[in-house]
């Protein structure tokens, strides 16, 4: 995800994204000590059991899972899943249904992410497939939120709008509903992920009800709304954002990272859509890498490899590249996830609490902005930081973000879940409260100096103290995709997510046999 100017050091950083991480890489390469060059080969962790081969593709290409019916579903997952939930039915604005892009920090009043929208709009299904609320409270909500963005003001001015040409800034206000501030930019990922929210509620919210009926309408009206050419500087590529101060960005979004999801929905668009070129450029600049033992297309931060397999079911489905390689692009997120942990047991950084059950790299909070020593050597520690590891570059400071691992779970239940149960059982004390995990922790700091956020637990260690959108999202709908696909089953139904793939080139499958 995009990042917020550093002129505003007081706003926490969102996630950034795959350009940046890669600009940000080169600077904090050097300094980022534990870093591993190329990892020895690892032994690959077994396949799931109930994954089997499929006819016509690779032996590592997965068969679906449709229900997680052999194996009971651990308590504390399902605990999880609903603490997870209720960070978006508690904490969303239930007039606008606008979500905080964290929470409980107050530094920022009524800061909302219009990413942590999206997320939110695709756990109200699931609140009503578990139990957590009714299907009229879910469609109220919905209603709520959708009213608010088909109607929210847009222009090309710096302020008093919500977004323009369709787009949204990534962060509003939630008292206001406009733009929070001049550095915020208008962000087509964000955005993205809002629409893929907007696009599940329309695909289940089916009935006769007037209600539902409207959100129907209204998420096509706000589907449609988008105009994807206008984020085409350098076609057929797509720019990562626009502001009324600097007009277009001059990064694009190329791969392999979270915006997977972005094209299909920018190639499924019925008004604007992009030319499937730009699918093909996007793939051009993938990295193919053999990582501690692993071959697969290297995005460092494990939620690269997790946002768009929210909502897409890549299972048994290909693209040209993925073609050429044998694979899917579910098998490619469960081998970067078998890597990462891979990593963490050989541990090149020596950081406190790695192993086979405490892994999970990836954008998150830290302690510190600050260089510090650890067993005899300088290290540097960071605050909210693109944290990754992977054959392109490695950022680790010994933070672990329990997200990584929880939302995993579809692509590897046998080493996630584990993990999700240690990290519960060893620093739930201190990880561990109303909404589930808090974001982040990290066992190695331990210093006796003042941490920049978050908390020091003398002798155990940093623990952030904020709840991310971004987290929750994830791991409410990847535990329920897990345990019966809900959200890929709805994605499967819709036109513009199968039409978005099917230029992209993409085939076989459960696409060759959708409408």
């Amino acid at each position: 995800m995009s990042e917020m100017s550093s002129s505003t050091p007081t706003v926490p950083r969102p996630r950034p994204s795959a350009a940046r991480l890669l600009g940000l890489s080169l600077a904090l390469l050097l300094a980022a000590c534990g870093a591993a060059p190329a990892g020895p080969a690892a032994g690959r962790t077994p396949a799931s059991p109930a994954a089997s081969a499929e006819s016509g593709l690779s032996s590592a290409v997965r068969k679906p899972r449709l229900k997680l019916t052999a194996v009971r579903l651990d308590p504390l997952l399902d605990d999880l899943e609903a603490r997870s939930f209720r960070y978006f039915w508690e904490l969303a604005d239930p007039v606008n249904g606008l979500v905080p892009d964290r929470w409980p920090d107050g530094r920022l009043p009524n800061f909302s992410s219009i990413a942590a929208v999206g997320f939110g709009l695709t756990a109200y299904p699931i609140g009503v497939q578990r139990g957590y609320i009714s299907r009229a409270e879910a469609r109220d909500r919905v209603l709520a939120t959708l009213r608010f963005f088909t109607r929210a003001p847009q222009g090309p001015e710096p302020a008093g709008k919500a977004g323009y040409k369709g787009f949204f800034y990534h962060f509003l206000d939630s008292g206001t509903g406009a733009r929070y501030g001049s550095d915020v930019e208008l962000s087509s990922i964000d955005t993205a992920l809002l629409l893929a929210g907007a696009l599940a509620c329309q695909s289940f919210f089916d009935g006769a009800d007037p209600g539902e009926t409207e959100i129907r309408s209204l998420a096509d009206a706000l589907y449609r709304g988008a105009d994807w050419t206008f984020l085409q500087p350098r076609p057929p590529l797509v720019a990562m954002g626009w502001t009324p101060e600097h007009g277009l960005h001059d990064h694009d979004w190329r791969g392999y990272d979270e915006a997977m999801i972005l094209y299909v929905l920018a190639l499924g668009s019925p008004t604007h859509p992009v030319s499937p070129q730009a699918w093909q450029a996007y793939t051009r600049t993938y990295t193919w890498a053999d990582w501690y033992g692993q071959e697969y297309v290297a995005f460092p931060p494990l939620f690269g490899h997790q946002y768009s397999h929210v909502w897409i079911d890549f299972r048994g489905i290909q693209d040209d590249y993925m073609r050429a390689k044998g694979i899917d692009y579910f098998e490619n997120s469960r081998r970067a996830v078998v890597a990462q942990r891979a990593y963490a047991i050989a541990n090149p950084g020596g950081w406190a609490g790695y192993g086979e059950n405490v892994w999970g790299v990836t954008a998150c909070d830290g302690p510190a902005d600050a260089t510090l020593t650890y067993k005899g050597s300088p290290r540097r520690f960071y605050t909210y930081a693109g944290r990754g590891a992977g054959a392109t570059f490695t950022i680790d400071d010994g933070t672990v973000a329990p997200t990584a691992a929880a939302a995993s779970l579809p692509f590897a239940p046998e080493i996630a879940a584990p993990a999700v149960r240690a990290m519960y059982e060893r620093w739930g004390n201190d990880l561990w409260s109303t909404y589930g995990f808090l974001d982040a922790f990290n066992p190695t700091f331990t210093f006796d100096v003042k941490p920049a956020m978050g908390r020091i637990v003398p002798g155990v260690g940093w623990f952030a103290t904020d709840y991310l959108g971004l987290d929750q999202g994830p791991i409410v709908a990847m535990i329920e995709n897990y345990r019966s696909g809900f959200v890929w089953s709805l994605m499967r139904t819709n036109p513009y997510v199968v039409s978005g793939l099917r230029r992209a080139g993409f085939a076989g499958g459960w696409l060759d046999r959708a409408p």
